[in-house]
């Protein structure tokens, strides 16, 4: 106590000795902040701020719920949150659904925000690095151009903002027209390929080419029917009633030029750069499409495939183990494994495919795939497109090997989403089902898991202490090709585009397509499908064709498996796939316990939420709600 009290006192006494008094005495900077003056004289400052800018991107699509679970690629397993609201169709500007997979209206103009901070500042920005200053000014332009990308794609034309407001400002802005939108949004990005041209390509970031493929992407959005006015309206009711049909599409205008111009920006980037694998005369074998494949999808993220397909990758989200806070709750990123994987391996089985889009894989021949031919329906997974094996995890597809409680009851690993005859009257649930013993309110609903994206390497083990560092396609080369393919058909160049298409399949390991016309059309549309499932394209692609009431509507099909022993037969304990002991029989059925969807053509654009309403009243235009 004695030698605390001196302690004390010898504060007290420093405290009282005279200080020698300096204007700058109270004149202290904040140690967890940095001035805007700071941030702009130093290079290294201003580019952690472009990189803020970034974060609002997220994870990408690799949020624990995906954009294909709003879609005919998936449905999500856990009932709630906010998802039936939007399948239903009962979405409103007071209830708008999820959150997470539905990028806000708030939080792209927050984004938007930090962009326009950016521009406004690097002019004038002081650090002394002349070719640093031309890429972060070039980074946001771009960012400012994907995000109001964005706005558009959900929400259509959005108030154009190229200023960061200051306080006590009149912020009531009206809604710019969606040709004002496409507009802007070509001008910034015409200034990122300016400002991003020559300078060097950093995976995860911005690049010249970027931006070139994100121009491609509006250009072709632009010319789809749904944004066509005079298209729209004949095809919909609905939306040939808004009186304000110019702020989702144009009201008018030459689409001929509008194709032309999504052409020619594609054909910039063929040009341009190359994809993976993307010059073959014939088809691959179907071993080595299934590794083509395979290897895009990892995007040189994994041990496994080819780390030279990440050439596929035009703007990127990468991930690191070391980024730590994708280790919370809610997981992502790292975690696309836990997140979708079998519940045998102690995952939450989040986004499984649906049966409607198996059914959409060609057999190896170039045929469609048929539950009324009895050779398809009695091994509906043999000889079909290889993608589908790299894409989707079926009943007795191979998998990794299974944590160590769960060797004993699957030592062969293999997927086990059916019921197995075990010699007496009831049938053993496989071990990712929902009557697994491992977890069963995490198996599956539709009979199926996704592979694609999870990281297929051994040593990767899907659990919280372990990550995977798959980055997340924004924009790919393979879109282009696509985008490319569908301005040709529209302009009546099909034999350019069934070159292209058939480049994609060949590399699949699939025959070429020879159809013309509307078969063509459907053949390109189906093509794109499945090279691009979970890829945050086919919730955009259905609207914008305007078939989203006949494929996004219809009610979830799932598969159910059963295995009976044959005439003789032992089972086999501990159980595996073998069609030499059991005969299995693939009912499909609908879905009932979790999802009943519905489509209602209001759902072509999301509802601006009634808190942005009520902050600006100016916002009440939003058509259909």
């Amino acid at each position: 106590m004695k030698k605390e009290r001196l302690f004390i006192l010898g504060l007290l006494a420093v405290a009282m000795l005279p200080i020698s008094c300096k204007e700058d005495f109270l004149d202290t900077q904040p140690l967890d902040k940095i001035s805007a003056d700071a941030t702009w004289a130093d290079g290294a400052l201003s580019e952690a701020f472009v990189f803020n800018v970034y974060a609002s991107l997220g994870y990408g699509g690799f949020e624990e719920e995906s954009l294909a679970s709003l879609t005919d690629e998936a449905m999500f397993t856990h009932s709630g949150r906010g998802i039936n609201v939007i399948t239903e169709g009962t979405l409103s500007a007071a209830t708008t659904g999820n959150a997470r997979i539905i990028p806000q209206w708030n939080e792209l103009f927050s984004a938007i925000r930090k962009a326009n901070i950016a521009l406004k500042e690097l002019p004038e920005a002081t650090f002394d690095n002349a070719e640093l200053k031309d890429r972060l000014m070039g980074e946001s332009y771009f960012l400012r151009a994907y995000y109001y990308h964005q706005l558009m794609r959900y929400y259509g034309g959005a108030p154009l903002v190229d200023r960061p407001y200051d306080l006590n400002e009149d912020y009531s802005i009206a809604r710019s027209t969606y040709a004002e939108n496409v507009d802007f949004v070509l001008n910034d990005i015409e200034n990122a390929i300016s400002l991003l041209d020559g300078k060097e390509q950093t995976r995860g970031r911005a690049s010249k080419l970027s931006a070139m493929g994100l121009k491609s992407r509006v250009l072709l959005y632009a010319a789809s029917d749904l944004r066509d006015g005079p298209t729209a309206s004949s095809q919909s009711s609905t939306l040939g009633s808004y009186s304000n049909l110019e702020l989702v599409a144009y009201p008018s205008g030459d689409r001929n030029a509008r194709w032309t111009a999504a052409r020619s920006a594609a054909k910039d980037i063929l040009d341009m750069a190359s994809g993976y694998k993307l010059d073959l005369s014939a088809p691959v074998s179907a071993e080595e499409g299934f590794q083509n494949y395979l290897s895009v999808s990892m995007g040189g993220g994994s041990a496994v495939g080819d780390a030279a397909a990440n050439v596929e990758l035009l703007f990127e989200r990468t991930h690191s183990p070391l980024f730590t806070e994708e280790s919370n709750w809610p997981l992502g990123g790292i975690h696309q494994g836990i997140n979708n994987g079998p519940n045998g391996y102690h995952n939450w089985a989040g986004n499984t495919p649906i049966q409607q889009l198996v059914d959409d894989y060609q057999m190896m021949d170039g045929s469609d795939f048929d539950w009324e031919n009895p050779a398809h329906a009695a091994d509906p997974y043999a000889n079909r497109d290889p993608r589908l094996k790299a894409t989707i995890l079926y009943d007795g597809a191979d998998w990794k090997p299974r944590p160590d409680d769960v060797a004993a009851i699957d030592p062969n690993n293999q997927i086990q989403t059916g019921s197995y005859d075990n010699g007496t009257d009831d049938k053993v649930p496989g071990v990712d089902t929902r009557n697994s013993p491992i977890e069963n309110w995490n198996g599956s609903r539709t009979g199926y898991y996704v592979r694609k994206f999870i990281d297929p390497d051994p040593a990767v083990v899907d659990n919280q202490s372990s990550a995977q560092v798959v980055p997340w396609p924004f924009i790919r080369y393979t879109e282009i090709v696509l985008n490319y393919v569908e301005a040709s058909i529209a302009l009546g160049d099909e034999g350019e585009a069934r070159a292209w298409l058939n480049k994609i399949r060949y590399r699949a390991g699939m025959p070429e397509i020879t159809a013309t016309g509307d078969d063509l059309v459907e053949a390109y549309r189906n093509e794109r499908r499945v090279e691009l499932a979970y890829e945050e394209h086919r919730y955009h692609d259905a609207r914008r064709w305007m078939i989203a009431g006949e494929t996004l509507g219809r009610v979830i099909k799932v598969m159910k498996v059963e295995a009976t022993l044959k005439p003789g037969a032992t089972p086999l304990s501990p159980y595996k796939y073998d069609p030499t002991v059991y005969d299995y029989s693939y009912n499909v059925v609908d879905n009932t316990d979790n999802e009943t969807r519905t489509w209602d053509d209001k759902m072509y654009f999301m509802p601006i939420s009634r808190d942005e309403i009520n902050r600006n009243d100016l916002l009440i235009q939003n058509p259909g709600y």
